[in-house]
């Protein structure tokens, strides 16, 4: 019977085996093969080639492509890169511009974004305005901003006319850049060529000022964006409200939030808009007045979210004001804006930030007694400590009952490690060999800062069977 098990077992591997190799072999040309063949034999104006090449385009065949380029042919690995983003079935991703920046070290090496313009010029390519802002998205993604300028400025020369989004990349690059002369510049100039600034214009021209602290300049801005027809909203008031806020501005912060309170409408405050003002008052020390704002939120029908909640837990207990903490959380329990067990994790993190740890120990404690499920953050910073403070079994207590309520899964790989890194040198080596197995069974590697460690105390006790598992496992 076993004979016959093992038989079925090896014929269906051979049978798996004989199957990979055939997928293997039929589809050996890849498309990322067939597009880097292509670039590879076609060295002049490869987008005609590429055309021509029927093939399934993905980011993972670009990435492909991309690496293959990048030791030898990088401008032509980038030309493939534009020109892959201009397909109809196809579209770059934020993480597809990320890893060409980083393949091709664009931001140590900003020359390419220029070389891959002129090559263009130099073969008298047609050239499109979307091929223009796949470029100075790449810059975008470098935060390349005088690469963007160079970029903007010859579009004339292909015959193209930039519009707002292509202004709008280049603006947002310098306000990064917090040279907010050359963003103003840019600004004035779109009305001088015919464009208009859009709610993204402004909006990043607003945080640019604010950034550098010339507020009256972002006030200014809204009153503008009127003149232009773009009526401010939400966004631009909070962006300038948070601007506001950061530069500790709090009487020009409750007047601001008074004005948008008033008009309502699409400058109505949100929940983000509220947060901001709170965060910026408790970061002041201002607890009290920022209980004001939750319940001036609440009065005006807006709810609070966890961030809200945790933001004030956080300035309440920096303050050691811990029983305001805890009526907070019974208030924003009672009507229901954030769940108790969100509350309470918040809380625990803010008192171990604190230094209030035996209170955040006695909390996480309760906590789980009532069958609240903590957050990741939290279990994961009261199990750490707890090994830290030599309580590597109140540390496991916790640890076993997180698993009961089958939370496991949220806490942090590295708690395992530690935790039975710990039960290793304090000798508790039964609790250890359960952990040990925990981590067999979930797939959770052990860090390579405490295996060491692990293995030689092991040999030590002379537990061989835990060094064999340990070595056959994690290695």
């Amino acid at each position: 019977m076993l004979r016959s098990s093992i038989a079925r077992v090896i014929s269906v591997s051979i049978t798996s085996e004989f199957h990979k190799f055939s997928t293997l072999h039929s589809s050996a040309t890849s498309p990322a093969e067939k597009f880097y063949s292509c670039v590879q034999q076609n060295g002049g104006n490869i987008e005609k080639a590429l055309a021509t090449v029927r093939a399934h385009l993905d980011s993972s065949c670009v990435s492909e492509v991309l690496t293959r380029c990048s030791t030898d042919q990088s401008l032509l690995g980038l030309r493939f890169f534009v020109w892959s983003g201009l397909q109809p079935s196809y579209r770059h991703s934020s993480y597809v511009y990320a890893k060409a920046c980083e393949i091709f070290e664009i931001r140590r090496n900003p020359r390419v974004i220029r070389d891959v313009i002129e090559s263009y010029g130099v073969e008298e390519c047609l050239v499109s305005v979307k091929a223009v802002k796949v470029v100075l998205n790449l810059c975008k993604e470098a935060k390349l901003a005088d690469e963007a300028l160079w970029v903007l400025r010859k579009m004339p020369e292909f015959n193209l006319r930039a519009d707002t989004a292509a202004y709008n990349i280049v603006i947002r690059l310098f306000c990064q850049k917090e040279d907010m002369d050359s963003a103003e510049k840019l600004m004035r100039e779109m009305s001088e060529v015919g464009l208009y600034p859009d709610m993204i214009t402004f909006v990043e021209m607003v945080k640019g000022f604010c950034n550098v602290g010339r507020l009256e300049n972002a006030y200014q801005l809204i009153k503008l964006m009127r003149g232009h027809g773009c009526v401010p909203n939400v966004v631009v008031y909070s962006a300038l409200l948070d601007g506001v806020c950061r530069n500790g501005n709090m009487d020009r912060t409750m007047e601001l939030l008074t004005e948008m309170e008033k008009d309502g409408g699409a400058c109505s405050p949100n929940v983000v808009t509220y947060t901001s003002v709170i965060q910026s008052l408790s970061n002041s020390g201002l607890t009290m007045e920022a209980l004001g704002i939750l319940d001036r939120m609440i009065a005006y029908g807006c709810t609070p979210n966890r961030v809200t909640v945790a933001a004030l837990l956080e300035g309440l207990c920096k303050k050691g004001q811990l029983e305001e903490a805890y009526k907070l959380i019974d208030k924003v329990v009672s009507e229901g804006s954030v769940p108790n067990g969100d509350c309470y994790s918040s809380m625990v993190v803010s008192l171990m930030r604190y230094k209030f740890f035996d209170e955040a120990v006695m909390l996480f404690k309760r906590l789980l007694d009532f069958g609240l499920k903590p957050d990741s953050l939290a279990s994961s910073l009261i199990i750490k400590e707890l090994c830290t403070e030599g309580r590597v079994l109140d540390g496991l207590q916790f640890f076993d009952d997180i698993e009961k309520m089958g939370c496991l899964l949220s806490i942090d790989s590295d708690v395992y490690s530690v935790l039975l890194h710990r039960l290793c040198l304090h000798d508790h080596m039964i609790e250890a060999a359960k952990v040990m197995r925990m981590m067999f069974d979930k797939g959770v590697r052990l860090r390579t800062l405490y295996a060491d460690d692990i293995v030689e105390h092991l040999k030590k006790c002379g537990d061989n069977e835990l060094v064999s598992l340990l070595s056959e496992r994690f290695r």
